[in-house]
């Protein structure tokens, strides 16, 4: 699976530990920076993960800053995009299952590496369900289309 991943300053060590865990699962990652902890802009770093999800240059990505809500609204802007901030395995699972969520959003202030890393997992390893979720994911797709 390859998986665009991007971080500010206060989520770049997390960002850090989850390329290497991505890598050890096989992943092919790209990322988008940020590449130390000298203060930026979030909106910089999600807009870049969400345009290679948009363009299916990645399958997925992965997103960090302080609390990851910042990340969240800013990778939501972009039609395609079904980013999910989730601060637990529960919340990473039922992204996937029910939303088919492409974005994970995660906050290095809010979570601990350990829990980030099985938050990645519970999230990576969890597939669409379809069925009556197909219908609601495809009713978000016409609001952003403008059809409804």
């Amino acid at each position: 699976m390859k998986v665009a991943i991007g971080s500010d300053h206060a989520g770049f060590p997390l960002k850090e530990r989850i390329k290497e865990h991505l890598l050890e699962r096989g992943c092919e990652v790209l990322d988008f920076g940020t590449t130390s902890k000298e203060s930026t802009h979030y909106p910089i770093f999600a807009k870049e993960v969400a345009l290679a999800v948009q363009r299916g240059e990645a399958e997925r990505g992965v997103l960090v800053c302080g609390t990851g809500i910042g990340m969240c609204i800013t990778a939501n802007k972009f039609r395609g995009v079904r980013a999910a901030l989730c601060l637990n395995e529960y919340m990473a699972r039922m992204s996937r299952l029910h939303n088919d969520a492409n974005v994970l959003c995660l906050g290095d202030r809010v979570i601990g590496e350990e829990l980030a890393i099985s938050i990645v997992d519970a999230w990576l390893e969890t597939p669409f369900e379809g069925g009556r979720h197909a219908k609601r994911v495809e009713l978000i797709r016409e609001i952003e289309e403008g059809h409804i």
